[in-house]
Formats: C-alpha cells, structure tokens, sequence
C-alpha cells in the first residue's frame, strides 16, 4: 500500500536505500572482521556497498549502465571482503533489465549478453577472492538473476496487456460512442424526413379545404363546415406529430426521447377518405395475403404512399388509385394519377420524390417514377422476409 502511492522516482529512492541497508547486513554477517583489517579497507568496502546500491536511483532512466556499475561494484567488493548472500544491488538492476525491456531480439540478446557477462566476472572475482574454482557461486548466480530477469520479462508482458487491454477498452468505448452519434443522426433524419412527409401532406390538405371552405361558404354552409372542421383535425393531428417529433430531437436526443413511429399500411385509407373529403378521387386496391409487416416497411410504405397522394393532389387532376399488392418476398406499391393540364408531364426533380425513393433504397427496395402520357405512377418495391424464416 505505501508503494502504491509513491511516484516511481520515490520508489527507486526505496529500493537503493533498502538494498545499501541488506548489502551492508550481509557485509557485517560475512565479514565480521573487516574493521581489524584497517580503516581503509572498511572505507574501500563501504564505498563498493554504495556502488552496489546507490545507481539503483537511476535504474528506470538507464538500466544497462547502473546493472554494469553494480556488478563490477559488487565484483570488486568480493575482492575487498567476504560478504554474505546473494548481490542484492546487482539483482534488483537485473529484475529492472526484464522489466524496462521493448521485447526486441536485439536489446533481449544484448541484455542477456551483458547478464553472463557480468555474472562470469562476478564468479570470477569470488573464485579469486576464496582460492577455487567457483562453480556452485556460478550454478547459484546463473538461477538467481535468470529468474530476477525473468520475473522482470513476465512483469513487462503484464505491463504490456495491460496496456493493450486499456487501449482496446478505450478504443471500444470510443467505437460505441461513434455508432451511438451515427444512430442519433440517423434518427434524427428520419425524424426531419417524416416531419416534412407530415407537414407537407398536412398542408395540401389544409389548402385544399380551406379553399374548398372558402368558396362552399355562401353556396353550402354545410360543406363549408365540414371542410373548416377536416381543417382543424388534420392541424391538430399534425402539431401533436411536430411537437412529438422536435421534442425528441431537444437536448437529451432522440435515442434517449424515442418517437411513436409514424402509422404503418394500415392507416392507408383513413389517408384516403382525408383525400375524399377534400374532393379527390382516391381508390385504394389490396391484393395477396395479408401478413404481420416488418415495422420499418410498413412505416416506409405509409410514407410513400402519404407523400404520393399529396403529390397527386397538387399536380394531379383530382383522381389516384393506390395499389398495395403483398407477395411472398416483396410488398408492391403503386400510386398513380391522371395528369392535370391535359396530359403534361410533371417535373422530376422534386424533394417528395427523392425522400421516395430513398426510403425505399434504404430497405433494399427499388423506386421508379414512369410519368407516361396522361398518367403519373410511382412503383416501390420493398423485401420482405419470406414467411416462416
């Protein structure tokens, strides 16, 4: 827990000075005749138990060099006296040469090399300093920093995932943060997109009842009732939609908000009798069986065929037939209407059109526009899974 909250330059502090107080007890264990030998042995021994310990303050910024000085240090104190135990300054540099590591081959290589090295001055200089041949001072030095060094190299590993399991989280939670935005946006422009579907049909329809109102006023009251009070329907359904709709794409967003999804197929010819009412024409033809709808075909469905009929009441003759024929792998709609103006054709550019077909697109379905002579039709075709799969 102390270690915990210490700075790493803090800590190394710690380890020098805990390594100088255990050589300086090994020293005195080993060699407990070092003091009659003179004071300037003494002082040249104290001196080398600093250098084995002392470098470790820098270990983080160079550890081959403070792993070199130690164990020629250490080295050349084995010379000096008989200290007891393993080198403990020089061990601890090389638990700091595993761990510190990149993990390339070269800097592993040039580690390990500069570790033997070491190790056969070390036994060299004990092998002096005792009159034999070191070979048990070789066995034991060789599994002692072997496993410091490995400890250090599996500590680095650790170190390594670690980081990556960080990096990987931080990635994936950016990642999530990205695919929520995108989700938000694309709400938010099929929110802009049923909004202008919504309005834009409402107000056709407003305009056609109110100039209906208008010159129905004097001739029949009653009609003119009727298409004031259509009037005040459709505005009231339609600034319930708009304010359900702006209100999700407010502060909290619309993934939070959530909209009602707009009617689906169902709802087709309440949209028509609308129509009627306003004096159009509309005949509404259902063909195949009828089937539960994925809830994104339906509502594009519905859509298409609201902004259809409102292009029809704008630029048709006041007559449309809508054909809604449900098969095994697709739903066909068709809306089409007799031309005003004796057959002219009507421009293709339009917004209503482009959202058309973009819902359709957006399902894996297809949009055609044939604005033949006398009539204009609108086809969609949108997939559906087969039934039972």
């Amino acid at each position: 827990m102390l270690f915990a909250r210490l700075s790493p330059p803090q800590v190394d502090l710690w380890l020098a000075l805990a390594s100088f107080a255990a050589a300086l007890g090994l020293l005195a264990i080993g060699d407990s005749g070092l003091w009659d030998e003179g004071a300037g042995t003494a002082a040249a021994a104290l001196a080398l138990v600093a250098l084995t310990s002392a470098p470790l303050i820098w270990v983080r910024r160079a550890p081959l060099a403070v792993f070199v000085l130690t164990a020629i240090a250490q080295a050349a104190l084995q010379l000096v006296a008989t200290p007891a135990g393993p080198p403990i300054g020089p061990t601890v540099a090389v638990f700091f040469l595993g761990a510190l590591g990149d993990g390339s081959r070269s800097r592993t290589s040039l580690s390990l090399s500069l570790i033997a090295a070491m190790l056969l001055v070390h036994a060299g200089a004990v092998g002096l300093a005792a009159d034999h041949f070191p070979g048990a001072e070789l066995l034991f030095g060789f599994l002692l920093w072997g496993i410091a060094w490995l400890t250090g190299d599996r500590t680095r590993l650790r170190r390594e995932r670690m980081a990556e399991l960080e990096d990987r989280a931080l990635r994936a939670e950016r990642e999530a943060e990205r695919e929520r935005s995108l989700a938000a946006a694309e709400e938010r422009t099929r929110i802009a997109r049923d909004l202008h579907d919504s309005a834009g049909h409402a107000i056709n329809v407003i305009l056609v009842h109110a100039g209906a109102g208008r010159l129905q006023a004097e001739r029949d009251p009653e009609r003119a009732r009727a298409a004031f009070g259509t009037i005040e329907e459709v505005a009231r359904e339609t600034v319930g939609e708009i304010d359900q709709m702006v209100g999700a794409l407010r502060e909290r967003g619309a993934e939070e908000d959530g909209v009602e999804p707009p009617p689906g197929l169902a709802a087709v010819e309440a949209l028509a009798d609308r129509h009627r009412a306003a004096g159009m024409e509309v005949t509404v033809e259902r063909r195949g069986e009828p089937r539960t709808l994925p809830p994104g075909v339906d509502r594009a469905a519905y859509r298409i065929a609201q902004e259809a009929l409102t292009n029809a009441a704008r630029h048709g003759d006041g007559a449309a037939r809508v054909e809604v024929e449900i098969g095994p792998r697709e739903l066909e709609l068709t809306v089409a209407n007799p031309l005003a103006g004796g057959g002219e054709r009507r421009p293709l550019g339009g917004h209503g059109l482009v959202g058309m077909r973009e819902r359709a697109t957006q399902l894996g379905g297809s949009f055609e526009v044939d604005p033949g002579p006398g009539e204009f039709r609108v086809r969609a075709r949108l997939p559906l899974p087969e039934v039972g799969a």
